[in-house]
């Protein structure tokens, strides 16, 4: 089988096992228990470049990673990666468009996420990383679109304070709920 033949097979497989973002557990929507994530690309068309970049919907914390290719396999590789960063207990679901860059998200399975799709023409189901990227864009210069890394603008995003979080930053927020994860699974409290 060619490679063509094999990207057609492996979409039309996943797309039998994409499940509706209204099956998504209410708990991911009202944003109180931490660890349902969104995930998108943010594109630049003057340069052809992209930043593929998730993001956690109770601290409003965005990892991101440029990218060089929307292939649904190199994508996936990248999303494991992030993911496989973050605690095991704030790793519950992520949500994607339709896009076929998601295709493989059956690989996210093998850390135990739970992976969800918005309905068809409709991003603002996954508003919070939308949000995000237009707070991103006011980081980056225009005439400097991201060439190599978008530390510095991350870095900027992540420490901007914000009114939904109390006036703590993103950063400042995710570290909490990171400090709640490690005292409450400490093998003194457990026992």
């Amino acid at each position: 089988m060619d490679a063509g033949a094999s990207a057609a097979a492996a979409r039309q497989a996943s797309s039998k096992a994409v499940v509706s973002l209204t099956e998504r557990l209410v708990e991911a929507t009202d944003r109180n228990v931490p660890g349902h994530w969104e995930a998108d690309l943010m594109m630049f068309s003057k340069y052809r470049q992209a930043i593929l970049a998730v993001h956690e919907r109770t601290s409003r914390l965005l990892l991101a990673i440029p990218i060089e290719s929307r292939l649904a396999a190199g994508l996936t590789t990248h999303l494991v990666r992030l993911f496989k960063a973050v605690p095991q207990a704030l790793r519950r679901t992520v949500t994607f468009d339709n896009g076929s860059e998601f295709a493989a998200h059956l690989s996210l399975q093998s850390l135990l996420m739970k992976t969800f799709f918005c309905d068809p023409h409709a991003p603002w189901q996954k508003g919070g990383i939308e949000n995000a990227f237009g707070r991103l864009r006011r980081f980056i210069p225009p005439q400097n679109r991201p060439r190599k890394s978008p530390d510095t603008p991350i870095a900027a995003y992540t420490n901007t304070p914000r009114k939904c979080l109390d006036f703590r930053t993103t950063a400042e927020a995710f570290s909490q709920l990171l400090h709640f994860e490690c005292e409450s699974t400490s093998p003194e409290l457990v026992g």
